[in-house]
């Protein structure tokens, strides 16, 4: 992989990992079929990843894309969720990143994954997670489906944003994280 396609493939993990703050499923449910279709070129043979574009990996990531999805309308059920879907976030969003990046120095590989991948991913998931909660407490829960449905719309924009127009995905990640850092720190005062 030369600079340029390192660039790319880290603007496209970093896409995806920031979908997958939103939804843990859905955005590997569409790398999955992009691998599978060629739209993505990465070569997972004989890597840890190679059955990510199987006929039984897309099968079970749409499966679980669904019940997530239907999950997050039930009241109450998507903050128990939330709890579980933190650290599988953060897992969902390190994989992408070095699923993009295989073919790399496994050290730049790693180390992209699990800080600028899973630190996104966990920027984003808090941020949810603080989103939800607020609503729950304001709204006893009535007013959680629309936030579900604000973070699915997000999460599939940015997942497609990522395998499109990867660039374009990591400049929606930075101002996303500029919200997020410009929030906590209006809180902090």
């Amino acid at each position: 992989m030369n600079e340029f396609d390192v660039i790319i493939a880290l603007c496209m993990g970093l896409g995806l990992a920031a979908a997958s703050g939103f939804r843990v499923f859905l955005p590997p449910f569409l790398l999955s079929i992009a691998v599978r279709a060629d739209a993505v070129d990465v070569n997972l043979m004989d890597t840890p990843f190679e059955y990510f574009d199987s006929d039984v990996a897309v099968i079970l990531l749409g499966v679980a894309t669904v019940a997530e999805f239907a999950a997050y309308y039930v009241p109450w059920v998507d903050n128990l969720l939330d709890t579980i879907a933190s650290p599988a976030a953060i897992i969902a969003g390190a994989g992408m990143t070095a699923i993009v990046l295989e073919g790399t120095d496994p050290v730049i590989q790693w180390s992209l994954a699990i800080i600028a991948g899973g630190g996104v991913t966990a920027a984003v998931q808090g941020a949810t997670v603080i989103t939800r909660g607020v609503s729950t407490v304001v709204t006893a829960g009535i007013g959680n489906p629309v936030v579900s449905t604000g973070e699915n719309i997000a999460s599939l924009i940015l997942s497609i944003l990522a395998i499109v127009l990867a660039p374009l995905a990591a400049v929606l990640v930075v101002i996303l994280l500029a919200m997020i850092v410009k929030r906590l720190a209006n809180k902090a005062k």
